[in-house]
C-alpha cells in the first residue's frame, strides 16, 4: 500500500510531514498522543500540530528535527491505518514555526510569522470574495418552457433596492487583504496623534497617524510596507485603551 500511495508526494523534502485523512471523531488529545507515538519511532519530533476547527479536521503536521527523519516516516507510515483510516502523507508546503525557530534567529522567525499571517489573511480575503461572487450569481435554469409567457417588464419599483441581502454584500472588514494602511476604530475620544504614535510607532516602517476631523473614534495608520502593518495589526487588535479599557478594532483599509 505504501508504494502505491508514494506517487502522491507533491512537495520537495523538508522536515515537516503533512498528514491527512485522519479520523475526525477522535479527540484531539488522543489523536496527538497516537501520532506522537507512531512518528517518534522515526526521529525526534519537535512539534505536532492538530486542530479541531472545521477546516483543519482530519489533518496534522508533524515536525521532525531533520529532513532524514521525515523521509523515513513518509516511506514507512504512508497508508498506515490509524483508527481504521489509512493516513496519507506528504511534505508540508512551508517550513513550520518550530523549524524556523530552531534553525534561524529571532528576526528570521518574526519575518516568517508575518509572511504566514499575511498569506492566511490573503486566503481569507480571497475566500470571502469568492463567497460574495457566489451569492450574487443568479441561479441558471437548465430547462426552458417555450410555451410559458414572457414576464412583463416591471413598470414600477425600478428604483427600489433588492430585498436580497446578498445583492449588496461586501467583504467583511476582518477579511480584507493586507495592505500598508490600517483602519483603527473604537478609539477613546481623548486619544490624539501623539498617543496613537506611541502605540503604532514602535512597528517597522511606521510613517504616520491620520485622524479624521469630522469623525471621532477612528484613525488611519500608514506604514512603508505591508510587513509593518501586519505586525501592528496582530499586536494591537483588541487592545484596551482609555479609562474603561475599551478594545479597539484594527483592520486593513478598504481599497
Amino acid at each position: 500500500m505504501a508504494a502505491a500511495i508514494q506517487g502522491g508526494i507533491t512537495q520537495p523534502p523538508n522536515s515537516t510531514v503533512y498528514v491527512k485523512n485522519l479520523q475526525e471523531r477522535i479527540k484531539i488529545d488522543d489523536l496527538k498522543e497516537a501520532l506522537t507515538e507512531i512518528f517518534s519511532e522515526y526521529g525526534t519530533v519537535i512539534d505536532l500540530v492538530a486542530k479541531k476547527n472545521l477546516k483543519a479536521r482530519g489533518q496534522a503536521f508533524v515536525v521532525f528535527e531533520d529532513v532524514e527523519s521525515a523521509e523515513r516516516a513518509i516511506k514507512e507510515v504512508q497508508g498506515f491505518e490509524l483508527f481504521e483510516k489509512p493516513m496519507l502523507l506528504d511534505y508540508a508546503k512551508t517550513r513550520s514555526d518550530a523549524t524556523v525557530q530552531k534553525d534561524g534567529d529571532e528576526e528570521e522567525f518574526e519575518l516568517h510569522k508575518r509572511r504566514r499571517l499575511a498569506e492566511k489573511e490573503r486566503k481569507q480575503a480571497h475566500q470571502a470574495a469568492e463567497e460574495q461572487k457566489r451569492l450574487k450569481r443568479p441561479a441558471v435554469s437548465t430547462t426552458v418552457d417555450a410555451t410559458a409567457p414572457r414576464p412583463a417588464k416591471a413598470a414600477r419599483g425600478a428604483g427600489l433596492k433588492s430585498s436580497n441581502p446578498a445583492a449588496g454584500a461586501v467583504v467583511p472588514d476582518e477579511y480584507l487583504p493586507p495592505n500598508k494602511i490600517l483602519f483603527v476604530q473604537n478609539l477613546p475620544e481623548d486619544y490624539d496623534v501623539d498617543g496613537l504614535t506611541q502605540i503604532f510607532g514602535r512597528f517597522e516602517g511606521f510613517r504616520e497617524v491620520r485622524l479624521v476631523p469630522s469623525r471621532k473614534g477612528i484613525a488611519f495608520v500608514e506604514y512603508e510596507a505591508e510587513a509593518g502593518a501586519i505586525s501592528a495589526k496582530e499586536s494591537t487588535s483588541g487592545m484596551g485603551l482609555g479609562a474603561e479599557s475599551k478594545p479597539i478594532k484594527v483592520t486593513y483599509q478598504r481599497q
